[in-house]
């Protein structure tokens, strides 16, 4: 079941965040900021944060929101699984929900930033297997050899 956030998910988002290698101190607590944003704001309209929830469990969550200044363009802020439930489709699920939020709310782009450092390798390919396109590449973004890579979906307008 995917639902949106409860103030009693904070903490469990947090676990999960904090038990992933590739987030560093300083990436959790900007993923923090968002969630507890959305937590503690719900008439908030700026990040729309949903809970992957199994067994009475969170396991994931994805946080999407308008790009400021533009009509229709969205950004996929967060979409993260617990470590081990990547085989079970978690991800793809959270990625689904996210598009048809996009799509619900007259959405042409959901767009997505990540690294291209090796260990975001299977990040880029998860994108790639759900059909986005890199869109643009920014050399030397995170720091030196670490480039910014924009993936993209584009929805036509019904």
């Amino acid at each position: 079941m995917i639902r949106k956030i409860k103030q009693a998910d904070v903490s469990l988002l947090q676990n999960i965040l904090s038990d992933i290698p590739n987030f560093s101190e300083n990436e959790v607590n900007v993923a923090m900021e968002l969630i507890n944003i959305a937590a503690n704001n719900p008439e908030q309209t700026d990040y729309h944060l949903y809970v992957y929830e199994h067994e009475d469990k969170v396991i994931g969550y994805h946080c999407t929101g308008q790009r400021p200044l533009t009509q229709g363009t969205y950004d996929l802020y967060w979409i993260v699984a617990m470590p081990g439930s990547g085989k079970k489709g978690v991800g793809r699920e959270l990625l689904i929900h996210a598009e048809d939020f996009v799509k619900q709310n007259n959405g042409r782009w959901l767009l997505a930033e990540t690294s291209s450092k090796e260990s975001y390798s299977a990040t880029r390919s998860f994108y790639m297997r759900n059909n986005y396109s890199i869109i643009a590449e920014v050399n030397d973004f995170y720091s030196i050899g670490d480039n910014l890579i924009i993936f993209g979906k584009y929805f036509t307008q019904q």
